[in-house]
């Protein structure tokens, strides 16, 4: 134990040296800390001087000045950045967990039609300059969301609800992305959009017994319409071709009576031309002719004289008879 008459004697003099330069160690140490700083090979610092834009440093370590003159904020140029709406990833992984709670408000729209529906999306993003990321827009990652939510309200209000849950997906991101580089260059918030994907588009859970029902009926009601046409595509076209070789053949068949009708004619102006010319040679050609014609039809035949009296000799007209080179005749 200390005695009582124990007293500690302080040198203001050693205690003034040492407090010195303890104090000069922690004002170095406090420069040096506040003037390095090291920027990432994905990113770029932008220098502010006394709340005033003073330069861009590369990745790797830069100098600042010290105690607060100079700040430098780390952007991150080279990184894919994301936002999502009407859901947040609460582990990420091999098998992702979403979360919707407390979201729905972000993912309901009402559809140009007037009818409800639940779309999620991801805006995918990158920062193409930091001066304007930083300086032009006050919170630009709020603002780009604030432009986003407002894009895609805008892009479903104009689109049915059966466009936006089926066929018309793809055209809808699309045109959210083209709207929202348009915002964003307008804006000069110093932002590019990579892509727009919408991750799932649902009506809201009151209302989705009612939607499937009314999308089963429409699937009823395409089936019929197709099934209508098939037995359409069937029978008309036969009906069609049949009518088509109904008009043809009576075209040909009429065609072919004019053309007989025709040469008949020509060939009756033609004998009587012939008559003219010469009366009895015509008469007596058209009557040899016609027997010609007539005889071998008749089968057996008995030639009488005018009077009838006398029978000539039976004449075997049945059988063809032709002449040779030399005039004999052959049976």
């Amino acid at each position: 134990m200390l005695d009582k008459n124990y007293e500690v004697n302080f040198n203001p003099e050693w205690i003034k040296k040492y407090l010195s330069k303890i104090i000069i160690g922690i004002v170095v140490l406090i420069a040096i800390f506040t003037s390095f700083r090291t920027v990432g090979p994905e990113e770029e610092g932008v220098v502010v001087q006394l709340g005033e834009y003073s330069r861009t440093d590369s990745p790797g370590l830069n100098f600042i000045l010290p105690f607060g003159i100079e700040k430098m904020y780390k952007i991150p140029v080279q990184r894919q950045l994301k936002q999502e709406f009407g859901f947040r990833t609460t582990s990420a992984g091999q098998q992702s967990q979403y979360s919707k709670e407390g979201y729905v408000d972000e993912s309901i729209m009402l559809t140009g039609d007037l009818n409800l529906t639940d779309v999620e999306w991801v805006v995918q993003y990158r920062i193409s300059d930091s001066y304007k990321y930083l300086f032009k827009v006050r919170n630009a990652d709020k603002t780009l969301r604030d432009m986003s939510e407002s894009a895609m309200r805008k892009i479903v209000g104009d689109r049915t609800v059966n466009e936006v849950l089926t066929v018309g997906r793809q055209a809808v991101a699309t045109s959210v992305e083209q709207l929202l580089q348009e915002l964003c260059d307008e804006y000069e918030n110093g932002i590019r959009i990579d892509q727009v994907v919408l991750q799932d588009v649902n009506p809201p859970d009151p209302v989705k017994p009612s939607f499937n029902a009314v999308n089963e009926a429409q699937q009823e009601r395409e089936t019929l319409i197709n099934q209508a046409e098939a037995d359409y595509n069937r029978v008309i076209p036969r009906a069609s071709g049949e009518a088509q070789e109904t008009i043809e053949l009576a075209e040909a068949y009429a065609l072919n009576r004019v053309n007989r009708a025709t040469g008949e004619a020509d060939r009756f102006n033609s004998l009587f031309n012939e008559y003219v010319k010469a009366p009895e040679v015509t008469k007596q050609r058209i009557y040899l002719e016609t027997m010609e014609k007539v005889l071998p039809k008749l089968g057996n035949k008995v030639i009488v004289d005018e009077k009838g009296s006398n029978v000539l000799p039976l004449l075997n007209i049945d059988k063809k008879v032709t002449v040779d080179k030399k005039g004999s005749v052959e049976k």
